[in-house]
């Protein structure tokens, strides 16, 4: 029976999943494949890679680099979390990402995105983490209304949780029967209309199959929360998120905050880590 990870985003609330993550390394503990979407994906990689403790230090060290996130990256490239400088330069020059410890770890490694021309998922298998890969993770956290249009292997591309920001089903239909899925939202959370359609509607005009999927998401992600709670006494599912909101914004520069929310993180993960360790066997 095969054990995986499911990781939702929610940008630099997955903080805390990178704290959980990090305990899981510390601990040994390994599962059989991950699944991640956009800031779920982009940390999650360094799970698979083995490298505990880089998504907290490289998110503290230039978080207020203009180049990394900021209003001057979308003006003048166009993306918010600067392209270039986030997918290729740090992790091939600042803060080395280990592409060999990634390929040759057995772990199987998955992504999703949303195509834009279709609003459906793509879920992509990530063997290992060259310069078209980097694109997909790339793929995977764009938001439509801070960032441009990813083109990959004849893909379309942008963020994954549009179209399916829990993928547990997905990740069951392909054999991983018992998974641990890590959420960046407490359990009483439901997600609300997007207030910001109508700027999202012109300028995804193009994609008339992308706004329709936008326009409810924030029913399909209930939908996938309500089916997760309804299987509370599932003995092939974990289910570990924050106990209360995380004290976080999607974009945040805080040292201390960053620093705050991925320690919730490693609390709850030493706190569950007998239930953790049982489950993955």
């Amino acid at each position: 029976m095969k054990t995986g990870l499911v990781l939702e985003g929610g940008a630099m609330r997955g903080l805390f999943t990178a704290g959980i993550l990090d305990v899981m390394m510390e601990e040994g503990i390994y599962v059989d494949g991950l699944i991640g979407v956009s800031a779920g994906a982009a940390f999650g990689c360094s799970y698979k890679s083995g490298q505990k403790g880089r998504t907290l230090r490289y998110n503290l060290k230039y978080a207020k680099d203009k180049r990394y996130c900021s209003l001057y990256s979308l003006i003048t490239t166009g993306d918010l979390y600067g392209a270039d400088f986030c997918y290729h330069r740090l992790p091939e020059e600042l803060d080395i990402f280990d592409n060999q410890a990634f390929t040759e770890n057995p772990m199987e490694f998955y992504l999703v995105c949303t195509d834009v021309r279709t609003g459906k998922p793509v879920y992509h298998q990530c063997e290992t983490a060259d310069y078209t890969t980097m694109e997909w993770f790339r793929a995977s956290a764009s938001l439509p209304l801070v960032s441009r249009v990813v083109s990959v292997d004849g893909y379309e591309l942008m963020d994954g949780g549009i179209a399916d920001s829990i993928p547990l089903t997905y990740f069951e239909s392909i054999g991983y029967e018992k998974n641990i899925v890590i959420l960046t939202q407490p359990k009483e959370y439901r997600k609300t209309a997007n207030k910001a359609m109508p700027l999202a509607k012109w300028k995804m005009r193009k994609y008339p199959n992308m706004i329709a999927r936008m326009e409810r998401r924030h029913l399909d992600y209930n939908s996938t929360l309500d089916a997760i709670a309804g299987r509370e006494n599932d003995p092939n599912l974990l289910v570990l998120q924050p106990e209360c909101p995380l004290p976080i914004k999607r974009i945040e520069k805080n040292p201390e905050t960053l620093q705050r929310v991925y320690d919730m993180g490693r609390d709850l993960a030493l706190r569950r880590l007998e239930e953790i360790r049982a489950f993955v066997g």
